[in-house]
């Protein structure tokens, strides 16, 4: 009985540990991919470089990046890259975040693969 509820804290806290991990809200769905706290999806872009968003102008309008609340902190594998204009925008494992604006409610991951270089976040 007592090592059940050892292995059960245990499992517990990882997840919990896994759940804080991810900042402002963001966190894997039941699908696998990565989500904002409203269940939208986030992509990459295959033009961008790690910490270095080249989506701007007419991309950004399709393309809208994962904008951080001013003075946001990073943590572990979810970073912050500076764009163009100051903002911040949340990256992970160094690459800069986006929705797509053809995904119209939680869950859609209609950009996946789109022009051949935008991705979900698996």
């Amino acid at each position: 009985m007592q090592i059940k509820t050892l292995i059960t804290g245990a499992a517990l806290s990882l997840f919990a540990g896994l759940a804080i991990a991810a900042p402002a809200g963001l966190s894997m769905s039941d699908a696998g991919v990565l989500v904002d706290g409203k269940g939208m999806t986030l992509y990459t872009f295959d033009k961008d470089a790690p910490g270095v968003s080249n989506c701007y102008g007419g991309c950004a309008g399709s393309w809208p990046p994962s904008v951080a609340k001013s003075g946001a902190d990073a943590d572990g594998d979810f970073t912050l890259v500076e764009r163009k204009d100051g903002s911040a925008q949340w990256a992970y494992k160094g690459m800069p975040l986006y929705y797509w604006a053809g995904d119209s409610k939680p869950g859609d991951t209609k950009g996946d693969g789109v022009g051949g270089v935008w991705h979900v976040v698996k």
